[in-house]
């Protein structure tokens, strides 16, 4: 078939020259024939089904990059990768609404923090060095206020790092802070954390997961590969994203989970406190109820153990410092090869 002016390519496409334009300035949609001395474009109709696809993936938001690899790989393989970018869209959006709806219950006046008298918090922590290494570089801190785990990367360095972390945090235990202002105290206090770390030397960083309480409210800060869990009428909900390089590429589409599992890297880290880069920390504000019990732990655990294990044990009796030694026992029975972190916290009616 002949080629066509971009004119006649766009209403082909169903879109406008000037988008036609804008794909060809991007990479992504360039065209079959440019005339030397007049500059006209000129299209197959062959590429309008193309065309037509970088229009929907634009209209998703995905980024140029990605949409360039969708572009490029088979029908089933770019179904799969649209799959992986809108399931990872899905959970963003989920943690801003529970950040937009406090939003609008505080400037609508309808945040009062009712119940905070009736609710408390029953917590224990615990960290161990495991079966395998000489030192431990895991922190697990508890408090009425303020529940913490840090997981050093490089040696004793690591471990500087991970107690300065949080160390930086650990003002907040004895701070009253209003729920309006849990994400803001918590954000300032990572950047000290950070800035702590980094005093240590170009080689200290470490993992960040750690939670600050008001009222009914819980704010949530994550950098790295430790986790965040909640049980909540018996169900596990795990609601951190490890920043490895392996999960970006089962993000991507690139690696199914069950090859993550067993991947060679998968313990590379893409986000840390300190280190060469800045970090990006993931913030999220959560309600709490009456019988909520929360999960802080390092990879130790959570690497060895499995999802169904953690929460057979989660769901067990007893208080939380029972918990905190049910779960590292399973880590030592699964061979407990790095150091181990956990923090439990029970939301318990006054």
């Amino acid at each position: 078939m002949e080629l066509v002016t971009i004119g006649a390519f766009a209403r082909m496409a169903r879109l406008s020259a000037k988008a036609l334009r804008l794909y060809d300035e991007l990479g992504l949609l360039r065209p079959a024939e440019v005339d030397e001395g007049n500059g006209y474009r000129y299209y197959d109709p062959a590429q309008v089904e193309r065309a037509r696809l970088i229009a929907w993936l634009r209209r998703l938001d995905m980024p140029l990059a990605r949409i360039r690899l969708v572009c490029e790989l088979p029908a089933a393989a770019a179904a799969s990768e649209v799959a992986a970018y809108w399931q990872r869209v899905v959970a963003d959006t989920a943690a801003r609404e529970q950040l937009a709806t406090f939003l609008i219950d505080h400037l609508s006046g309808r945040d009062t923090d009712i119940g905070e008298a009736a609710l408390a918090i029953r917590y224990a922590a615990r960290s161990a060095v495991g079966m395998v290494r000489t030192s431990n570089e895991d922190i697990a801190f508890a408090g009425e206020r303020l529940w913490a785990v840090a997981d050093g990367v490089g040696g004793r360095a690591g471990g500087l790092a991970s107690e300065a972390a949080v160390n930086a945090l650990k003002p907040l235990e004895n701070l009253a802070v209003p729920t309006a202002e849990l994400l803001n105290v918590l954000a300032d206090a990572v950047d000290r954390a950070t800035e702590a770390v980094r005093e240590i030397g170009a080689k200290a960083a470490t993992t960040l997961t750690a939670a600050l309480w008001s009222g009914t409210r819980l704010a949530l800060v994550h950098v790295g590969d430790s986790r965040a869990y909640l049980l909540r009428a018996g169900d596990l909900f795990h609601f951190t994203h490890d920043h490895t390089y392996v999960q970006a590429m089962v993000d991507e589409g690139r690696l199914t989970a069950a090859e993550a599992e067993s991947h060679p890297d998968r313990a590379l880290l893409v986000q840390a406190v300190g280190g060469k880069t800045e970090p990006r920390p993931d913030f999220s504000l959560h309600s709490a109820v009456a019988g909520d019990r929360y999960l802080l732990c390092s990879d130790g655990l959570s690497r060895v153990v499995e999802e169904s294990s953690l929460r057979a044990a989660l769901a067990g009796p007893g208080e939380p410092a029972r918990i905190v030694d049910e779960l590292i026992r399973l880590a030592y029975e699964s061979g407990a090869p790095d150091n181990i972190a956990c923090v439990v916290a029970d939301v318990v009616k006054v």
